[in-house]
């Protein structure tokens, strides 16, 4: 009885290994099947990775080049005790905030005095860049119109603040009202006028008040230096 039961292991024993390994390989693909899921998940999470390149237009807004700030009208003839400031194109020590003279002139470096008044602010850039043409190479000069201190109007009557007003360029008649405080409540509307001298001539102009507050364009004059506008 021994010698069989030596016999039977004998013979089953290998038989076992033999199964035991054949088990092995079938579990593997089960195990490289179960790996497979987080394998597939970043590519599902790709789109993720590329949703800050749809934004990179928006960055464009900002090549849109920024407006320039206390331009005066072009229009507009610079007279004596307004405040100007001249700037020269990598010169720093030519470019500084001025005040013309009350001869007219300013004062700068290299050149002296400079006539500004009686000129706009692009006719005065231009007299000074050729006259600095015979110390700096191809000056690039800009003048912008900061204070206007020569030209006034004048308020008188039912008037938040009576008397004397500078001027800014092309000042409408609402706008002259607007900065002297508006009407009072005792204004008479219908009698509002301008006096104006102008070529040696005295002129008495209506006002048409509430058209111009319906936005009438026409009949929100513009100022000339010395007008009067008188609020009964």
């Amino acid at each position: 009885m021994k010698l069989e039961r030596l016999f039977i292991s004998i013979f089953f024993v290998p038989c076992l290994l033999c199964q035991a390994q054949a088990q092995e390989p079938a579990d593997k693909p089960g195990q490289a099947a179960a790996q497979a899921v987080p394998t597939e998940a970043p590519a599902a999470q790709a789109p993720a990775v590329q949703a800050p390149v749809a934004q990179a237009p928006a960055a464009t807004v900002q090549d849109a080049p920024p407006l320039a700030a206390g331009a005066a009208s072009d229009t507009y003839v610079i007279g004596p005790t307004d405040t100007i400031v001249v700037s020269v194109w990598k010169e720093g020590a030519l470019s500084g905030n001025l005040m013309v003279r009350p001869d007219g002139m300013i004062s700068m470096p290299l050149l002296g005095d400079v006539q500004a008044s009686g000129f706009t602010c692009l006719q005065l850039a231009d007299q000074i860049q050729n006259k600095l043409k015979k110390f700096v190479q191809d000056p690039q000069v800009s003048v912008v119109l900061t204070q206007i201190r020569s030209k006034t109007i004048y308020i008188l009557g039912e008037i938040g603040k009576k008397g004397p007003i500078e001027m800014t360029p092309d000042m409408t008649l609402l706008q002259a009202i607007a900065i002297a405080g508006g009407l009072s409540d005792f204004a008479n509307v219908k009698k509002i006028y301008i006096l104006r001298n102008e070529g040696g001539t005295h002129q008495k102009i209506h006002v048409h008040y509430k058209q111009a507050l319906k936005g009438d364009s026409s009949v929100n004059l513009l100022l000339k230096p010395g007008d009067t506008i008188v609020v009964p």
